[in-house]
C-alpha cells in the first residue's frame, strides 16, 4: 500500500496509528491537476475502510471535471492546532470512478461497504441517503506519508 517513508521515520504512524487516525477523522483535502497543470484544492468528506479512501464529490465539480481528465490525485488529511500536535497524512494515487455518476442508489456491491461506514460516519444513519448530485471515488493509495509531532522528544 505505501511507499517507503524515508524522511521522518521517528514521526511516522504505524498502521494500526493511521487506520485508526484515517477512520476518526472527518475531513480531507484533495489535491487534482486541472488544465495546464494547475493544482486544485478542495476540502471533502471521506471514509477510509483499510485499504482505501473513498471520496464522495458533487459530480458537478471542478474536482470531478479534473479527474475525468487527469485521475492522479494527492489527499491530505491532518490535525492539530500547536506544533507539538501535529498529525497527518498524505495519501496519492489515480482516482478509481465507482458507481453510477451521480449516484441515485441503484444497487451496486463494490459500494456497499463505503457507503454503510459513510452513512454512520456523517449521517448517523445505516443507510445511504442519494442525492443525485454526488458520486464514488476510490484512492487505492500508492504511497502514503505520515506525520505525528507528538512523538517528538519533549512534545
Amino acid at each position: 500500500m505505501t511507499a517507503a517513508q524515508r524522511r521522518g521515520r521517528r514521526i511516522m504512524m504505524t498502521r494500526p496509528e493511521l487506520d485508526a487516525f484515517l477512520t476518526e477523522r472527518r475531513t480531507c483535502r484533495v489535491a487534482t491537476v486541472g488544465p495546464g497543470g494547475r493544482p486544485h484544492v478542495g476540502a471533502l468528506w471521506f471514509v477510509w475502510d483499510g485499504a482505501a479512501l473513498w471520496l464522495y464529490s458533487l459530480t458537478r465539480s471542478r474536482r470531478w471535471a479534473d479527474l475525468r481528465r487527469d485521475p492522479r490525485v494527492a489527499v491530505v488529511v491532518d490535525d492539530g492546532r500547536e506544533y507539538g500536535e501535529l498529525r497527518g497524512a498524505e495519501l496519492s494515487g489515480t482516482a478509481a470512478f465507482v458507481g453510477e455518476a451521480p449516484r441515485t442508489g441503484e444497487p451496486c456491491p463494490g459500494l456497499d461497504a463505503a457507503e454503510a461506514l459513510f452513512a454512520a460516519k456523517y449521517f448517523g444513519l445505516d443507510a445511504m441517503p442519494h442525492d443525485g448530485r454526488h458520486a464514488w471515488l476510490r484512492l487505492t493509495p500508492e504511497a502514503v506519508v505520515s506525520w505525528d509531532f507528538r512523538k517528538l522528544p519533549g512534545a
